[in-house]
């Protein structure tokens, strides 16, 4: 089997980079270990910065998203029981985010990839990708209980930590960057309508909490928790306990409660792979870096990665230039370590470490402050949460 671009993995980054190829008039051909109906159903992020939006919707990925998608021009901060929102597109002229689940993005981007695309394989795993470094890498690759060998112009590893992709970097070139955090996220899904109509972030001194969502109709919300907790040691009442005294405010907020209907706790990690490059292998979305999830920045740093390799071969296609696929390592980390910042301040001004002390409270108390009386803070922290641009 041959194609141009050959991309391991069919997550959102995947799929998506596939459906931009294919708007271009390139040729690809996606490899998923897994099978459909796990792919579409894996839960993960559901915040989509205003970048991610608008290249969904350019894609034609957008119809679904812009009918069921709950637009948010805001979040509210909590602390010592206050309450401030921050007003996105006040803040950032005009911009916004979009609650719309990962499962969601993946479903819409296979159906138009099996209509419209080129082969797409489920349980087609990826074993090793051979020749990086030539002009003839290929994929070695199981499909159906026979292996056989994908080759390709280039190879695109989007096939998260766990893959292949990146163990095909020469180690000797590799550096690696990163932070385990001591905490965790219990999360659930719950049965009940949200309690607030934009996400809320809680700073409370026994721990982080966030309230979100996944409908109008369905509630997602997160307890911070020792690291290594087992998510079936918390009863639902204690769930919803411990909530209610993290989102407690001054003026008699309630929070309601509803049936749980999924439980699991994420660890907190940053990670940094550079480069994300070598030769005709690119790496994209977490087989390159991995961010806690208190900046909703995952998903939206794997598009900005795909956007870039895109937007590179494409001019290279039309050019016959290689300079932006040259500089796509450095482009994309440019990005990545302003998000990798973004994730880190949001993560210590919100969690409280194991061993704080009462000096580490107070200045984050005073750094929550300083974001509700200043508007130089809140730009920043909005225009943080929006978004950074895409190369």
């Amino acid at each position: 089997m041959r194609t141009t671009v050959g991309i391991i993995g069919a997550g959102p980054a995947g799929l998506l980079l596939a459906r931009l190829l294919h708007n271009a008039g390139i040729d690809s051909v996606v490899l998923e270990s897994r099978d459909r109906a796990y792919v579409e159903h894996r839960q993960r992020a559901g915040i989509l910065e205003q970048g991610t939006v608008d290249v969904l919707r350019a894609a034609g990925a957008g119809e679904r998203m812009d009918r069921e998608g709950l637009r948010h021009d805001g979040i509210e901060l909590r602390y010592d029981k206050k309450r401030h929102r921050v007003d996105f597109p006040a803040l950032t002229g005009g911009r916004s985010v979009t609650v719309y689940a990962q499962t969601e993005v993946c479903k819409d981007l296979i159906a138009l990839q099996l209509k419209e695309g080129g082969p797409l394989l489920f349980e087609a795993e990826a074993l090793a990708v051979e020749g990086a470094d030539t002009d003839s890498p290929r994929v070695r690759f199981r499909h159906e209980g026979v292996e056989d060998v994908l080759e390709c112009a280039y190879v695109v590893g989007c096939d998260g930590f766990w893959g292949v992709a990146r163990s095909a970097i020469p180690a000797e070139l590799t550096r690696v960057f990163e932070r385990t955090y001591p905490f965790g996220w219990l999360g659930i899904l719950a049965d009940v309508p949200p309690s607030h109509d934009e996400l809320v972030y809680a700073r409370h001194d026994r721990g982080f909490a966030l309230l979100s969502m996944r409908s109008p109709s369905v509630s997602r919300l997160y307890l911070q928790v020792p690291e290594g907790t087992d998510a079936e040691s918390w009863g639902d009442e204690e769930i919803w306990d411990e909530l209610e005294r993290r989102f407690e405010t001054e003026d008699g907020w309630r929070l309601e409660r509803g049936p749980i209907t999924q439980k699991s706790v994420t660890p907190m990690r940053s990670y940094v792979h550079e480069p994300m490059r070598h030769g005709r292998l690119f790496l994209a979305g977490d087989a390159a870096h991995i961010v806690p999830p208190t900046g909703a920045k995952g998903l939206n740093l794997a598009v900005g990665d795909v956007v870039t390799f895109a937007r590179a071969l494409t001019h290279r296609e039309e050019t016959g230039s290689d300079d932006l696929l040259d500089a796509y390592s450095a482009t994309c980390l440019s990005r990545v370590w302003q998000a990798e910042r973004f994730s880190y301040d949001m993560t210590t001004l919100l969690h409280r470490a194991p061993d704080a002390t009462p000096f580490e409270d107070r200045l984050q108390i005073a750094r929550l402050e300083r974001i509700a009386s200043s508007r130089a803070a809140e730009t920043d922290l909005a225009e943080g949460y929006t978004g950074f641009p895409f190369g």
